[in-house]
């Protein structure tokens, strides 16, 4: 992958989840060629969990809190 990764902890702790399931059922998530599969599969996760927790703490994660 070229470029910077701009995926947040969230994405990444997905990805590590993933990759540490056993057996064929987390075969493809450790296949190279599947990668942008996943990922966009991941994306569209982690945008819902973080929708519902929005929804739910009513703290958006791109809100600044100065003190």
């Amino acid at each position: 992958m070229a470029g910077a990764d701009n995926r947040d902890y969230l994405d990444k702790a997905l990805d590590a989840v993933q990759k540490k399931i056993p057996g064929k059922a987390g075969d493809r998530f450790r296949d190279p060629n599947a990668t942008e599969k996943n990922r966009a599969m991941n994306e569209k996760i982690t945008d819902g969990i973080r929708k519902m927790f929005e929804k739910i703490t009513g703290y958006a994660r791109d809100q600044v809190v100065h003190s």
